[in-house]
């Protein structure tokens, strides 16, 4: 990961924008469905979102009452954490470090952006035990991916640089995308994801995905009416744990918990 990079990226990045958009708000209402999910018998949860962004669900959460701690890597996002509210830990931090944290003291531990961002294997694995290192016995981790056959086909394919890929090595002839060290963005499989989750020993509770075919539809999201954008959320509630379509959405969220 280079760290300077990223940080100069979400200088610029609306995060909040994003998810205030109609196919960010699929994302945010699933997330929080899930999260609210695994969270109905804990009312005295505390939670670690690692990599918080500009607090969009640490927010909503503390909101809720919870005790929640936000770390991030980005200055000028805990700005906006605490400039927001007052009830969040808004800690400066890097995911593969938890170091200042305690064995077993979260109930809940939130990776919402990280994984899209740790290049390396070596990266992710640290980040995905130091989560689980602070997760109580009985907690859940729920950790978010960026997804390979979406990258292909938008950036690929629909906005014309499959060529360019090609020529510069950025996939494996099985249209697997390559990360460099330098590259902003790493994207997976779900054989990948199962691989970490092994070297990592966490089990899998179930994997969903938050946003399913919204960012291929944002525009036609953008025009829908609210009756048929509501009518959009239903079709995606019953279908976002489908196995045959998790792969090909844009993220995935697999919600985990200690062997």
């Amino acid at each position: 990961m280079n760290e300077q990079e990223l940080i100069n990226y979400y200088n610029k990045f609306n995060e909040d924008k994003r998810l205030n958009s109609r196919h960010g708000q699929v994302e945010f209402i699933t997330t929080m469905h899930y999260i609210h999910e695994f969270l109905k018998d804990k009312k005295e949860a505390k939670i670690l979102e690692v990599g918080a962004g500009c607090g969009r669900y640490s927010i909503a959460l503390a909101n809720e009452s919870y005790d929640v701690t936000a770390l991030e890597l980005v200055k000028h996002n805990l700005k906006v954490i605490e400039k927001k509210s007052d009830k969040v830990h808004a800690i400066l931090g890097n995911a593969i470090d938890l170091s200042r944290f305690n064995e077993e003291t979260f109930d809940m531990v939130l990776m919402l952006g990280p994984m899209y961002h740790l290049i390396s294997k070596n990266e992710k694995l640290k980040a995905l035990d130091e989560a689980k290192r602070v997760l109580k016995k009985d907690g859940i981790i729920m950790v978010a991916y960026c997804m390979n056959e979406y990258s292909v086909l938008t950036y690929g394919f629909k906005e014309q640089h499959i060529k360019e890929c090609l020529k510069n090595n950025m996939l494996d002839p099985d249209y697997h995308c390559l990360s460099r060290s330098n590259d902003l963005y790493s994207v997976v499989r779900l054989e990948d994801i199962n691989e970490l989750n092994h070297l990592v020993s966490l089990e899998r509770i179930k994997i969903i995905t938050p946003d399913g075919p919204a960012n291929y539809m944002r525009k036609i999201l953008n025009q829908m009416d609210d009756e048929t954008f509501n009518e959009f959320l239903s079709y995606h509630f019953s279908t976002c744990e489908r196995q045959d379509l998790i792969g090909a959405a844009a993220h995935t969220l697999d919600i985990l918990k200690k062997k």
